[in-house]
């Protein structure tokens, strides 16, 4: 059995936790799971010496060079300065692979430099949800998807931010050895082998505000403190002194949405913090945020987060607890 080459292309100042990902799937010896294992190659795009975001040296002992004899590519996250102005010879080294029928991988903003070189047109691809309106405006050729946690298109894969490179890495341990050796790399790594859901469900819903707007600012603030309550469009207009077409034209224009799904994602992000600052039952949180009833709740939730109140729960009712413990611990601040 034939070693499989993995290829990291590595820039200067590349996030620290997404280049260790494919280092620690790919890189540590697990011959006993699978014989021969990985072997990875560390490829510098760039002059040396790298360093990762933290100042960490990266040893870069391979060249662009070692890309075309890979069976897998690996673009790492890579710095701001790398999203908007990657190097030449790294754009050149990722489409003579993927020419060559490479297997293409993008952590995180590496998805910048796929696009870059041109592979990801007319493809769909995911990065980091914040990400989400400045490479869709810079590549609009790409259907970028804010949601999952990783893509598959072909030969070309891309993950979303941090945590979703594992997901990714696991997956290819899935595709090349199958699910058993991929489980059992995820338990080693104190990490599940799958993740219900995708990164809708740590993202806010999105509010696309393309100007600012006085006279609906005080409606919009109106109508926030009223969630539990029945909203309609004409009492928005009524309030914000409108006729209900000017109103909808103005508010579409301003927000980039209609008002009732405006007021649908302020609802799914009241519930998103009612779930994680309170032990509400889901049946009271469904009524505090104007949903009526627990199955209405569920529903939109899951469509705009991917994932159950209950889950999303579980996963994140500390999180708001540990925040203000940090910000306690960290004491005022000056200024």
């Amino acid at each position: 059995m034939q070693r499989h080459v993995v290829a990291v292309a590595v820039t200067d100042g590349a996030p620290t936790f997404e280049l260790a990902v494919p280092c620690e799937v790919f890189g540590i010896d697990r011959s006993d799971l699978v014989d021969p294992w990985y072997e990875l190659r560390l490829c510098a795009a760039q002059p040396g010496p790298l360093t990762t975001a933290t100042g960490l040296i990266v040893p870069t002992s391979h060249s662009l060079d070692e890309l075309a004899g890979a069976d897998t590519v690996v673009v790492a996250a890579c710095s701001r300065d790398v999203q908007i102005n990657p190097p030449a010879g790294l754009l050149q080294a990722v489409r003579k692979a993927y020419e060559m029928g490479q297997r293409i991988v993008s952590i995180c903003s590496g998805a910048y430099v796929l696009a870059a070189a041109g592979l990801l047109d007319g493809r769909r691809a995911t990065a980091h949800w914040m990400n989400a309106m400045d490479f869709s405006h810079r590549f609009p050729d790409v259907e970028f998807d804010p949601t999952s946690l990783y893509i598959e298109d072909g030969t070309i894969l891309t993950s979303a931010g941090t945590g979703s490179a594992i997901d990714l890495c696991l997956h290819l341990v899935r595709q090349d050895f199958g699910s058993a050796v991929a489980n059992e790399v995820a338990r080693r790594m104190v990490v599940p082998p799958h993740r219900e859901g995708g990164q809708a469900q740590y993202a806010r819903p999105p509010v696309r505000v393309r100007r600012t707007s006085d006279t609906l600012a005080p409606v919009l603030e109106w109508a926030r403190r009223r969630l539990h309550e029945q909203l309609t469009v004409p009492q928005l207009a009524r309030e914000a002194g409108l006729s209900e077409r000017t109103f909808a034209r103005r508010f579409r224009e301003a927000l980039g949405t209609t008002p009732l799904q405006w007021i649908l994602q302020e609802r799914v992000r009241l519930a998103q913090e009612l779930l994680e600052t309170t032990d509400d039952p889901v049946e009271s949180v469904a009524q505090r945020t104007g949903f009526g009833s627990a199955t209405n709740l569920r529903y939109h939730f899951g469509r705009l987060t991917g994932v159950s109140p209950q889950t999303y729960r579980h996963v994140f009712r500390h999180r708001a607890a540990q925040q203000r413990r940090g910000a306690s611990a960290s004491g005022p601040r000056a200024g």
